[in-house]
């Protein structure tokens, strides 16, 4: 199974703290990588269009942002970005067992307050 993800935070995808489940905005499942991958262009190519900045790690993680999409964080004293992201992920079962990452348990997040934005 595949799923192309969208997302809306204050960090780039490819970290997966804590809690990043909680960014989700919209998901869609295929039994085709094929058709997967076909969504996730699509949609690239959609918030490559709306966003004038953007960064890729795994070739299928981006995040999209406006640097003028911020807000201020009390606990960091400092503004932090939103990002707009696109992920395509596989599930575990599809995956070699040597290609498979070892869960390491919960990921920190260095700041507890979340933007209430979507």
């Amino acid at each position: 199974m595949y799923r192309v993800i969208r997302m809306y935070g204050d960090f780039e995808p490819w970290w997966f703290l804590d809690g990043w489940e909680e960014n989700i905005i919209s998901t869609k499942e295929y039994d085709n990588y094929a058709e997967a991958l076909q969504d996730y262009q699509r949609q690239w190519v959609c918030l490559s269009e709306q966003f004038p900045m953007r960064e890729s790690r795994d070739s299928l993680m981006t995040a999209f942002w406006d640097p003028k999409d911020q807000y201020w964080c009390d606990e960091c004293d400092e503004s932090l970005q939103n990002y707009h992201s696109l992920i395509l992920l596989e599930a575990k079962e599809n995956l070699p067992t040597g290609l498979q990452r070892k869960d390491r348990g919960k990921r920190p997040r260095l700041c507890q307050m979340r933007s209430n934005k979507v």
